[in-house]
């Protein structure tokens, strides 16, 4: 997603199954996934370099695709200031550079704005903010959804050492948060199913304001300026207020 937002998709020879926006890079050759990458078939692209990412490409792929021969530049973006870091520094090696520098500015322009404006809220609601249903699966600290959550006035009830906590039906009751937000949810059956295992507990706060939404996956945990999407999604369902809506 960053190469396509550097305007460099021209350069790109091959994705890995997980690379789906924008729609074009559907059509270019598929790599494999993150971890189960087909080295062959990378190989047999004659890449002049691979994009790696640390927290995901297995070190011994990497380590084998440089004993081809091919460079690999790894990144690790593991929050909003390390992810604008990397489209400059792969702008910088794309040729790209006064691109990044454009696109980094822009999304510092919306963080600062959304700052600006949930300094003017009068609550900071608790967020249940789940990724996973069988079992319940949500975020920890370290992830770009905690950060994304707190910047947008929320509390994430769920912050914690553990990247992805798990919850039960009594853990839910105890936190009771003001709000959930379900992702993840490929079909709008899959999504109608999960809210309404939560309507069954009209104890939990979030369920007796009717303050249960779902939103698109790809906007919170994937390391590109879309990030920025997500953390505008986040502040309308979050502060609804502060847009003359109602909750």
């Amino acid at each position: 997603e960053i190469i396509f937002a550097l305007n460099r998709e021209n350069l790109l020879k091959g994705v890995t199954l997980h690379c789906d926006f924008p729609a074009e890079a559907k059509k270019l050759p598929r790599v494999g996934a993150y971890v189960g990458l087909d080295l062959e078939k990378i190989v047999s692209l004659k890449p002049d370099l691979c994009i790696a990412i640390k927290d995901g490409n297995p070190k011994s792929v990497i380590d084998r695709l440089e004993s081809f021969r091919i460079p690999v530049y790894a990144v690790d973006p593991r929050n909003l200031d390390s992810v604008m870091e990397t489209i400059v520094s792969i702008g910088g090696l794309l040729g790209a550079g006064d691109r990044a520098d454009t696109l980094v500015k822009n999304m510092q322009t919306r963080i600062s704005d959304v700052r600006k404006l949930v300094a003017t809220a009068s609550s900071r609601p608790g967020v249940f903010f789940q990724i996973g249903t069988a079992p319940v699966v949500s975020v920890g600290t370290k992830t770009y959804i905690h950060e994304l959550i707190t910047l947008a006035g929320g509390v994430n009830v769920t912050a914690g050492d553990t990247p992805y906590p798990r919850f039960g039906k009594e853990q839910l009751m105890a936190l009771s948060p003001d709000i959930v937000i379900i992702t993840s949810m490929t079909r709008e059956d899959a999504f109608e199913k999960v809210f309404e295992q939560w309507n069954k507990w009209p104890q939990i706060k979030a369920v007796r304001d009717r303050r249960i939404y779902k939103a698109d996956s790809d906007l919170f945990d994937r390391p590109s300026p879309r990030l920025v999407d997500g953390l505008e999604v986040l502040v309308k369902l979050i502060h609804p207020e502060l847009f003359g809506d109602k909750k």
